[in-house]
């Protein structure tokens, strides 16, 4: 698929990333089809077999793609690493699946990978070390071998099966030990193809990725660019996608919730600060909008287009994934013209297996499934899927297997319903799902996410009640809106401080208690602690795709939530 890509538009600009004065270095699909090719034939020549697992350690850029689809066309699979995994679970995850060689990003996380006695050949992309061979070294390698022999990549490429292995991608391991998900060559080509039916993306798009090539999503976006041939900026930099926005100027954006609320805190937060006139002219063009008064046009003209050049004017829709968006965030977008296409899907699936049209989306919902896919509810509610896109299996695990997969039929561990337009909406974890001591069900994660939409300070919130009178809530404070609201109310005082400052209780009671309106009364959240420092993935607290690891959470804090309760 990469090789027919490469030779049908040879000259279209396939990536473009930052060089090291700071300008975008574009590539076309020909230059990349000559790495891809050079690091395929480097594999082979130190020994890489058919399926012989190859980890990627590093963060999003492009030498992760080249590599990628290298250890493919070398007839290898992928193995997916997360640079911010801890030493153990680097070691688990190289030992379980049994890779012989790596390919990482810096001399920084070498360490980590040859702790595994199985690698036997790291590839370091940047700099030299001499317990690896470098990036250019592998690469010349590749030449020599492909001069000698120029059919040693298509030869290897010509005898893949559709159900050879692509890529074993590790959950992010929310509990317990991360498992190898196996995921086919089929499986990829299938995503890929069914993105493209749907007619969203077209080959003169430019998207912006920064999303961690380590996650099913990530990837499955790759193999949607593929069947479109359209281009991707890459840069796996969180801190500069501001800047990097008005640079490149995307039309798409793939994202996790998390960026969406901050922008949407971030934007209300600062008119409201600016306060007088543009505050309320503000409040007065997102009414309208969300309206769609006969006056849109004047607030467009006024407000609304000056929001969307921060995002370089020509974006035309957003895709957000991994985890439960705000319905209010994504009316938000949509009422400033920069729709939000929400998707669902697990690593088990390849990411991508519900997706709501970007401009004919039922917010609240996740959409409807992928051409080729079905989805249907089991007895407890519990979201069964079915299609081309699902996993072989977990790496090593037979029982796990024939747990998770009946009939062809994918559990999917999620609790859903079908609304009248035929679209699924998420409403919890089916392990989520608290059952207080009055035998009452709460779903956390519908009500995390509609906090998180109300109250721009709230960075992550953990609602807890398992076996409890009632429902409680541990909070995390943004720390950039954070500073921003000290900045009036508590200019000299520590994150800390202002944590357990009266001002900033004040402040989150009143979001809980407009929160609380919405809910049913054995929903609602009567206490709650304010964090006094942040959850983080270095931490444990949250997985690389910043999901929270709850019940690590949970157990850290453990006595702050009996104290709620005492």
């Amino acid at each position: 698929m990469f090789l027919e890509r490469s030779a049908r538009t040879p000259d279209a600009p396939a990536y473009r990333a930052p060089g090291a004065d700071g300008s975008w270095v574009s590539r076309t699909w020909a230059m990349t089809a000559q790495a891809v090719t050079e690091i395929a034939a480097g594999l082979i020549a130190i020994g890489l077999r058919p399926q012989d697992r190859v980890a990627i350690c590093s963060a999003t850029r492009v030498e992760w793609i080249e590599a990628d689809f290298g250890v493919m066309c070398a007839g290898g699979a992928t193995t997916t690493v997360y640079p911010s995994s801890s030493p153990e679970e680097v070691l688990h995850i190289l030992t379980d699946s049994g890779s012989r060689f790596a390919v990482v990003e810096n001399a920084g996380h070498l360490s980590k990978i040859l702790a595994s006695p199985l690698i036997e050949k790291a590839i370091l992309i940047d700099g030299s070390d001499e317990r690896a061979l470098s990036w250019d070294d592998l690469r010349e390698l590749g030449r020599t071998t492909l001069a000698a022999n120029p059919d040693a990549v298509t030869d290897v490429v010509a005898g893949i099966g559709p159900d050879d292995l692509a890529t074993l991608i590790y959950t992010s391991g929310t509990t317990g030990l991360p498992k190898g998900v196996r995921v086919g060559h089929d499986a990829w080509i299938y995503q890929g193809l069914a993105i493209q039916a749907m007619g969203i993306v077209h080959p003169d798009d430019l998207g912006y990725l920064w999303l961690p090539l380590s996650h099913a999503f990530g990837k499955a976006l790759l193999s949607c660019q593929l069947s479109v041939g359209f281009e991707f900026a890459v840069d796996g930099d969180v801190s500069k996608i501001v800047q990097r926005l008005a640079e490149v100027r995307p039309t798409i954006m793939p994202a996790v919730p998390r960026i969406f609320e901050k922008v949407y805190a971030g934007v209300a937060a600062t008119m409201e600060r600016e306060g007088g006139l543009k505050a309320r002219l503000y409040r007065w063009a997102i009414g309208v909008a969300l309206r769609r008064g006969v006056l849109r046009p004047i607030a467009d003209r006024l407000v609304l287009a000056r929001v969307r050049d921060r995002f370089g004017g020509r974006m035309r829709f957003f895709i957000s994934g991994a985890s439960a968006l705000s319905p209010e965030i994504a009316e938000w977008f949509d009422a400033i013209r920069l729709p939000i296409a929400e998707g669902y899907g697990l690593t088990e699936s390849c990411a991508t297996t519900i997706f709501n049209r970007p401009f004919d989306a039922e917010y609240g919902t996740v959409g409807v499934p992928l051409p080729g896919t079905r989805v249907r509810l089991g007895d407890d509610g519990e979201i069964l899927l079915k299609g081309p896109g699902l996993m072989q299996g977990y790496h090593g695990m037979p029982e796990e297997t024939a747990a998770a997969l009946t009939d062809g039929w994918l559990h999917t561990g999620d609790i859903g319903e079908i609304t009248e337009r035929g679209s699924l909406r998420i409403t919890d974890r089916k392990k989520d799902l608290i059952k207080t001591s009055n035998g009452k069900y709460v779903a956390p994660q519908a009500i995390e996410a509609r906090f998180k939409g109300i109250c721009p300070l709230a960075g992550q919130i953990l609602v807890h009640g398992e076996n409890r009178k009632f429902v409680t809530a541990l909070i995390d404070l943004d720390p950039d809106e954070t500073r921003k609201w000290a900045s009036v109310h508590l200019p000299r005082a520590s994150h800390a401080e202002i944590a357990r400052s009266d001002q900033m209780r004040n402040e989150i009671a009143r979001c809980l208690d407009e929160l609380n309106k919405t809910l049913n009364s054995w929903e609602t959240i009567k206490k709650f602690v304010i964090l006094e420092e942040n959850l983080d993935v270095e931490g444990g607290d949250l997985t690389p795709s910043l999901k929270l690891r709850r019940r690590v959470v949970e157990q850290r804090y453990q006595s702050q939530l009996d104290d709620l309760y005492a």
